[in-house]
């Protein structure tokens, strides 16, 4: 907590006042993020099954690309307050997973999503997203142009991979 007060130029009774340790502040960091990543998942029209899961991982692309902090609390620090695959996603303790369940259920009840389980697909697009992103943020595309088409090409050849194949 020292160090953190002297990198932010307050003192560490500061911090103290609002948290009461390190693990409160990892928690409000990570919490944090989350509701600025919710929020954009919020704001994303869910008229249509496949189209909205595209708009999400654009949303996502754009969350982690415009707000890096948020992302990186969000979705990759340490946090004892972090949801735990998959019984907090499965229990609804995760808005945007919620969201995303219901979709995928709307997308498997019309036939258009094989007969996977909705948690399993959740859980390899999100994956898919992360991944490229994390991909990218460590310096192994050229160009975030390349990196943007890439990304774009892989989340639709991920959603296809979920479609009901006809016999």
């Amino acid at each position: 907590m020292r160090r953190i007060a002297d990198k932010v130029g307050i003192t560490p009774m500061a911090i103290y006042k609002h948290y009461p340790d390190k693990d409160a502040l990892l928690n409000a960091l990570m919490l944090d993020g989350f509701a600025s990543w919710e929020a954009r998942v919020a704001a994303l029209p869910a008229n249509e099954p496949l189209a909205w899961l595209g708009r999400v991982g654009e949303a996502f692309l754009d969350f982690a690309l415009s707000e890096p902090r948020r992302y990186e609390a969000a979705f990759l620090l340490k946090a004892s307050a972090a949801r735990r695959y998959p019984g907090d996603f499965v229990a609804g303790r995760s808005p945007v997973v919620s969201k995303m369940m219901v979709q995928v259920g709307m997308a498997k009840a019309g036939g258009v999503f094989a007969d996977i389980s909705t948690i399993d697909i959740i859980i390899s697009f999100t994956a898919l997203i992360q991944g490229l992103v994390d991909i990218y943020r460590a310096g192994r595309f050229s160009s975030e142009p390349e990196f943007r088409d890439a990304y774009r090409k892989a989340v639709r050849h991920c959603i296809r991979s979920f479609m009901e194949k006809s016999p």
